[in-house]
């Protein structure tokens, strides 16, 4: 079992006061694979002042050598890949095909998609009698989410390197291991001290304190808008630059005019795409209605020859999901879409045949499901489709625009 640690200011630490723990559980088997020693406010302090530290040079140095260590950052990753594609396997259930493919790959695609970015951008430029120049903002802190773990640390990390910002990263305590890896390349490829620093913690102690920081200039958080609203009060009150990706519900409209079966193949495989857990998998089907029945039909079909399987496996199919928290919360949806009177078509409670542990969802389908229903308003993210009837296009507009309960706030 591995013992995870901070990186602050270059070197691997413990926590300034040990405490609390947190287990990194395998979803496929429920047994643990990791411990984290869980930072506090004071951990957060010696990140963000390394990061401080090292920022002038950092910002001062040449585009060619931040670019550079870039290059040096994905060469160590593409040369440890697999042990990326272990650890996201590991910590979050992806199938090792999706992982290689998909969720590892991000890696090295989002460094080479930054690094082509900053060669194009024009650094300088006049605007009527001014010079306008971009210039690195300071000290980012970054919160990344479990379901895509190393698409989203890159996609933050790499950017803000080649604007020449110096980091502080806390990744998702559910799914750290990829993190670990990523500060272990970052290591490797010899970045001055202090420029990335990562600090493994819960979002209401540690993001919470990244959010109030004053020496932290931007805030980059993805997760839920619960969360999300937090983040951005707090930063309120040093005036941070806050950049959000939140919850939504998202939907795809089939017409009758359309290719039936092409449509719904393509819905269902986007919805249960990893297992259900991306922020835009279309978990909203809505259907024509005169090819509604045919739909439902094809959908139910689908949802039940889709593969389950041990992420450790290869092929195509669905692993677990990632944690109990969210099997808890899938099946809670499950039940509250049986219970506010949707059809069950497909899928259902429990763990699919075959599974006696693991997170393992069924994948399930509901036909007529309309907009007062909480499973048509509320993010569910787990392999669960709800099919939508409408009549006319603006009735359609309509029911695509209601992302979440009124009440909540919207992304």
């Amino acid at each position: 079992m591995k013992a995870l640690q901070h990186y602050i200011g270059g070197c691997w630490v413990g926590p300034v006061a040990p405490g609390s723990t947190y287990p990194v559980i395998n979803p496929a088997s429920e047994e643990q694979v990791a411990e984290i020693q869980m930072a506090s406010a004071a951990d957060v302090d010696l990140a963000v002042a390394a990061a401080v530290l090292a920022f002038p040079a950092f910002a001062t140095a040449p585009l060619a050598e931040r670019l550079d260590s870039l290059r040096r950052i994905k060469a160590i990753f593409v040369r440890r890949f697999d042990e990326m594609v272990h650890a996201i396997t590991t910590e979050m259930g992806a199938p090792l095909d999706l992982s290689r493919k998909s969720q590892a790959a991000a890696g090295p695609d989002h460094i080479d998609a930054t690094i082509v970015a900053a060669g194009n951008l024009d650094w300088e430029t006049r605007m009527g009698e001014s010079n306008v120049v971009y210039e690195p903002i300071g000290v980012c802190g970054l919160i990344t989410p479990w379901n895509w773990p190393i698409n989203q640390i890159m996609a933050k990390v790499a950017p803000a390197l080649a604007a020449g910002c110096t980091v502080v990263l806390k990744p998702s305590e559910q799914a750290p291991l990829s993190a670990q890896l990523v500060a272990e390349f970052i290591d490797e490829a010899r970045l001055p001290a202090g420029v990335f620093n990562l600090v493994h913690g819960s979002g209401p102690t540690v993001g919470h304190a990244m959010s109030a920081h004053p020496h932290i200039d931007m805030m980059s958080f993805t997760g839920s808008t619960r969360a999300g609203v937090d983040v951005a009060r707090t930063a309120a009150d040093s005036i941070k630059r806050v950049t959000q990706e939140l919850g939504g519900k998202s939907p795809n409209i089939v017409f009758a005019d359309s290719d039936l079966e092409k449509a719904i193949t393509e819905s269902v495989r986007r919805c249960f795409n990893n297992t259900g857990q991306s922020c835009n998998a279309p978990t909203r089907l809505l259907v024509e209605d005169t090819v509604y029945d045919a739909a439902a039909q094809l959908a139910a079909r689908l949802a039940e020859s889709t593969p389950v399987g041990d992420p450790a496996s290869p092929g195509r199919h669905l692993g677990p999901l990632a944690s109990r928290m969210q099997f808890d919360k899938v099946q809670k949806c499950i039940e509250m879409g049986i219970a506010e009177g949707a059809r069950l078509i497909a899928g259902g409670l429990g763990r699919p045949t075959g599974f006696a542990r693991g997170f393992y969802a069924r994948p399930t389908v509901f036909a007529d499901v309309h907009n007062q229903m909480q499973i048509a308003r509320e993010e569910i993210f787990g392999p669960v489709l709800c099919l939508m009837r409408f009549k006319a296009l603006d009735e359609a507009v309509a029911h695509a625009h209601e992302h979440l309960d009124p009440s909540h706030p919207r992304p």
